[in-house]
């Protein structure tokens, strides 16, 4: 009579299945496999670096009856700037990156500061902000003596207080949203004390709401640079009634993301005039 091994061949199957999954198991968690989550280079993050992961992506903007000005801001994700085909394609106005923390400067910051300006740009320049890693006061110092200047030529912006999700960690960097508060006023005190310039914040509304508690103190003084990619800049940050820019896109037709001056030309040159 044959002797039935079935069973004694399911126990063998399934114990090298076992041992399959955990191997498996063992070399997702290695660093550089499909599920590890690794975070950005320091230094590498811009503006609008978690719109689309939070806020998703809406179609293009609805034309308005409200004239706007078209621009865009670029970092060093964008290298070497074509700003001769920016302009002709109609933008007339930049921000450029100049620092993160008090750890980086943009390596492009030359030739996209500088290219922007001599081809006719009004520019400006904006700091990404890691409130966890040094204060307010220090990051605003960096800033203002690595780019983040301003002077009254006509042609230049002032700074951007570039503060959103953190690329590196906790959305919120740690901070609750009282110490959130305090971490952005005190940049915006230093900023002004350095340039006579109020420094326009750029944010996300559903950041703002989460991480300052919608705090709405610095409509008064600051200009907005709103965040949302869809076809409306949606509703705002408390404290504001009505946004100065709009980033409504990271994908341009040609480099960097795209923007919405609020208001024609002559606008653009009041607010770099102060």
């Amino acid at each position: 009579m044959p002797v039935h091994r079935s069973g004694t061949t399911a126990r063998r199957r399934i114990a090298a299945a076992g041992t399959l999954l955990a191997v498996l198991s063992l070399l997702l968690t290695l660093p550089g496999t499909a599920t590890a989550d690794p975070k950005p280079e320091r230094g590498s993050a811009h503006m609008g670096m978690g719109v689309v992961a939070h806020d998703g992506q809406g179609g293009p903007p609805r034309d308005t009856r409200a004239v706007q000005t078209e621009g865009v801001d670029v970092s060093s994700h964008q290298g070497n700037v074509n700003w001769s085909a920016l302009w002709t394609s109609g933008v007339k106005w930049a921000y450029v990156k100049a620092t993160e923390g008090t750890y980086y400067k943009n390596t492009y910051f030359t030739q996209q500061y500088n290219g922007s300006y001599n081809i006719g740009m009004i520019r400006g320049s904006y700091h990404f902000a890691t409130p966890n890693t040094t204060t307010g006061t220090a990051q605003a110092d960096y800033f203002v003596d690595n780019g983040g200047g301003w002077s009254r030529d006509g042609k230049t912006l002032p700074g951007v207080l570039d503060i959103e999700w953190n690329p590196y960690g906790a959305a919120c960097y740690g901070k609750s949203q009282a110490a959130m508060v305090t971490w952005i006023r005190d940049f915006l005190n230093r900023y002004k004390a350095r340039t006579g310039r109020d420094a326009v914040i750029y944010t996300a509304t559903s950041w703002w709401t989460q991480c300052t508690g919608n705090y709405a103190g610095f409509g008064a003084t600051n200009p907005l640079w709103i965040a949302r990619y869809n076809t409306t800049p949606g509703t705002l940050p408390a404290g504001w009634p009505y946004y100065t820019m709009w980033q409504y896109t990271s994908s341009g037709p040609i480099v960097g993301d795209h923007n919405k001056f609020n208001g024609a030309y002559d606008r653009v040159q009041a607010l770099a005039n102060g």
